[in-house]
């Protein structure tokens, strides 16, 4: 039987893939065609394989992200697989450099792949690993930038897909185009369908207030993001002026922007995401703050992953559900009645499609 403090890192294997969206998906700021993702294999002198994706947005940073995590190699051959130490030696090793943007996404990638690679070693789902138990989460679907018309008639497919929950970009030139869109959206999705909407940072702090008093009488489940992700201040003074909940955390770089956020009073909800957070550590971490200050969490995005750490997560809330990378991986995460469900398999759920990566590679 293979101990895991026997077991070293031997390699990671890096590939770039972009991957064309089914249907594009509109934000305030920009059209999304398609999924520049980096795929990472760490290999362990054991021959197992732990998996990791990471998405840069844009294809514009594809290859840099790929070939910094190529070189982050040379940092990780011969340690032990042991993912707590691994992340606090890479921490430090970047703290000169800083470990947001790119070097966040590398460590990440290392992390998550580092991870996967331990709970197979140990045959058992990271779910288990974690000291979780398996469970169906709650899941909403994505309603992008796309008008009454449109919004509407994709609140109507998710809702007959069995989804519970939706969330709508806005941000239109009104708020009355604003409300206009979530009550389409209410009346094709049906009364119990709960909706969120995500400003994606658009709103100047003054808008915020005023177009989330307007949208109070709305029933939202939650208004995301109306001002810029990193002014803690101004989301404190929005929290602060709305009944409805705030919610933030995509876009928070480490534990520390959480922290600062709640420590401004910043956001009712948190949904960080698992790549920026610090991969599976840094959600491990952020879990515990939420859980402490009796915050739900939810996820952004990494359906896959984040569905097996919500359920290790003590406050968790709703999963975001994108099938946006469904074609590289081999087993895509599972719905049923708008429920995600995580499988029993060893892992963490990333496992590829081969012949679809040959496809998308770059």
């Amino acid at each position: 039987m293979t101990r895991q403090a026997d077991v070293t890192i031997k390699a990671l294997k890096v590939r770039a893939v972009r991957v064309p969206m089914t249907t594009p998906h509109q934000t305030a700021g920009a059209v999304i065609t398609e999924s520049p993702l980096v795929l990472t294999d760490l290999v362990t002198d054991q021959g197992i394989v732990g998996s990791s994706i990471t998405f840069t947005y844009t294809p514009a940073a594809l290859k840099p992200t790929a070939e910094l995590i190529s070189n982050i190699e040379s940092l990780v051959v011969g340690e032990p697989l042991a993912p707590l130490d691994l992340a606090a030696k890479l921490s430090k090793r970047f703290r000169l450099l800083g470990t947001q943007g790119l070097v966040g996404m590398a460590l990440a990638a290392v992390d998550m792949a580092a991870w996967d690679a331990v709970a197979r070693t140990h045959n058992l789902p990271l779910v288990t690993l974690l000291g979780g138990k398996r469970r169906p989460i709650p899941a909403y679907g994505p309603i992008g930038y796309d008008g009454v018309k449109e919004s509407a008639k994709t609140a109507e497919a998710l809702a007959k897909q069995g989804f519970t929950g939706v969330k709508a970009k806005i941000g239109y030139p009104s708020v009355n185009q604003d409300i206009a869109v979530i009550r389409a959206i209410r009346q094709a999705a049906g009364a119990e369908m709960a909706v969120m909407v995500d400003y994606n940072q658009s709103l100047s702090p003054v808008e915020a207030v005023q177009r989330i008093a307007a949208l109070e009488d709305e029933q939202l489940t939650w208004i995301e993001e109306p001002t810029l992700a990193h002014d803690y201040a101004a989301h404190g003074a929005i929290v602060r002026a709305s009944r409805t909940p705030v919610q933030c955390g995509e876009n928070w770089w480490g534990i520390l922007d959480m922290q600062h956020s709640l420590e401004a009073g910043g956001s009712d909800y948190v949904m960080p995401d698992v790549m920026k957070i610090g991969g599976v550590t840094g959600w491990l971490k952020a879990a515990a703050l939420a859980e402490a200050r009796g915050i739900k969490q939810s996820n952004h995005l990494w359906p896959e992953l984040s569905a097996r750490l919500l359920c290790c997560t003590a406050t968790a809330h709703w999963l975001e559900y994108c099938d946006w990378w469904n074609p590289v991986l081999k087993n895509p995460l599972k719905l049923q009645d708008g429920m995600a469900l995580v499988d029993d398999t060893a892992g963490s759920g990333i496992e590829w499609n081969d012949s679809a990566v040959e496809h998308y590679a770059i």
